[in-house]
């Protein structure tokens, strides 16, 4: 499973027909099937209105039709579906690293590295479906624990608009009342033959050591079974849109000359990218450099680290050094300067150090403070005495 793990399972609330709900008020609070009526056809979703008469996505419209005659069908508008998922998945990878989208409307996120325990992840898990429901006006259910299929059931217990912490030390309170079917797996014959067993509660199997399940129902079902009714599932969270990198750049109304100006400015770039890779528990292997002169020619320098990292100054280093050993400017001045950090790792995959260096450690605590303070009175509430510009010379007054 991984030591410290926290996995956190977001679910769209009956998602088209929410969405259908929100963009015709009409609809509020009536049944709403979203699917085709007839004798082929099947229910897609369905709002918690519908849900109350016993109808569920796949089931045939003919016996939805019969459980609910009063019910509005929709045809739907998977364009318009597909494109709130986009936003809403959009809100979800802004805070963490690794996301694995399982559906339109359903997504694992891996914040290992970016809370620092389940308390943390249960507020970011807050935020995030608070910002869902003011900028999308639909609710969604999330749950947080230390794997995957402990994610899936707490995001389960307290729909719709929920969240539940399922931690190990609640297995016997939260999961172990359920029944067997919660097991992703366990279908309608093995629960059969679980039940003849005597097991019919997740708690039943649990208190069943794998030997005598084994000689039920063979070492392989058995290992898999009570492996999950201890909250054990080591699968980890896979994705093909990890973000590649992180950079930030500044367009510039005039031109910059000045050097030490473009220093400040490169340095305050290097501040931001390494905000974002702390907030979202990752480190950079590579920088990269981008300048665009007064005569819009755009040049792009990277150099490979020994060692990843999300420290300010390593990457502001290594971008003055790219700037005055690679880049010929020509006279013409900075349009356009942006620095980043390409090849990322999330934190949680890198052993740190025996003997870490004491001028890093003494940066990530002043690093924590500064992101602790800019959470509470702004991002600049602390900055680098090297930002700051310096006073202007003259006569005062």
């Amino acid at each position: 499973m991984g030591a410290g793990r926290i996995v956190l399972h977001l679910d769209m609330d009956a998602f088209f027909a929410a969405i259908e709900q929100r963009d015709h008020p009409e609809l509020r609070g009536r049944p709403v099937i979203v699917g085709h009526r007839g004798r082929r056809g099947v229910v897609a979703t369905c709002s918690y209105e519908a849900r109350r008469f016993g109808i569920r996505s796949a089931m045939p419209s003919v016996t939805a039709e019969r459980l609910c005659p009063d019910a509005v069908w929709v045809r739907g508008r998977h364009g318009v579906y597909r494109e709130v998922s986009r936003r809403v998945f959009a809100m979800l990878e802004e805070i963490a690293p690794v996301v694995e989208r399982v559906s339109i409307d359903e997504a694992y996120a891996d914040l290992t590295g970016v809370a620092r325990d389940f308390g943390e992840a249960a507020r970011l898990a807050g935020a995030l479906r608070a910002r869902i429901r003011r900028e999308e006006r639909l609710t969604a259910s999330a749950g947080i624990a230390p794997c995957r299929f402990l994610a899936k059931i707490a995001s389960d217990l307290d729909k719709p608009d929920g969240q539940v912490v399922l931690t190990l030390d609640r297995l016997e309170e939260l999961l172990w009342p359920l029944p067997v079917r919660v097991i992703p797996g366990v279908g309608p014959k093995l629960a059969e033959r679980l039940a003849g067993l005597g097991i019919r509660t997740v708690g039943q199997l649990a208190r069943r050591t794998e030997d005598e399940l084994a000689r039920a129902l063979g070492r392989r079902t058995a290992v898999f079974l009570h492996r999950r009714a201890h909250g054990i599932d080591e699968r980890p969270i896979v994705t093909g849109h990890e973000r590649k990198q992180v950079s930030e750049e500044r367009t510039y109304v005039d031109d910059l000359h000045d050097p030490e100006q473009i220093r400040r400015e490169l340095r305050a770039r290097a501040e931001g990218v390494a905000r974002t890779l702390r907030r979202r528990g990752l480190l950079g292997r590579a920088v990269v450099l981008k300048v665009r002169d007064g005569r819009y020619r755009t040049v792009t320098r990277t150099r490979t680290l020994a060692e990843p990292t999300d420290l300010a100054s390593e990457i502001f280093a290594v971008g003055q050094e790219l700037l005055a050993g690679r880049v010929d400017l020509h006279g013409r001045g900075v349009r356009l300067l942006g620095l980043g950090v390409k090849d990322l790792v999330s934190r949680s995959h890198v052993t740190p150090p025996l003997f870490p260096d004491e001028r890093e450690q003494r940066e990530r605590r002043i690093a924590r403070l500064a992101d602790e303070l800019g959470e509470r009175f702004g991002r600049d509430a602390l900055r680098p005495a090297s930002l700051l510009r310096p006073p202007r010379r003259g006569n005062p007054g």
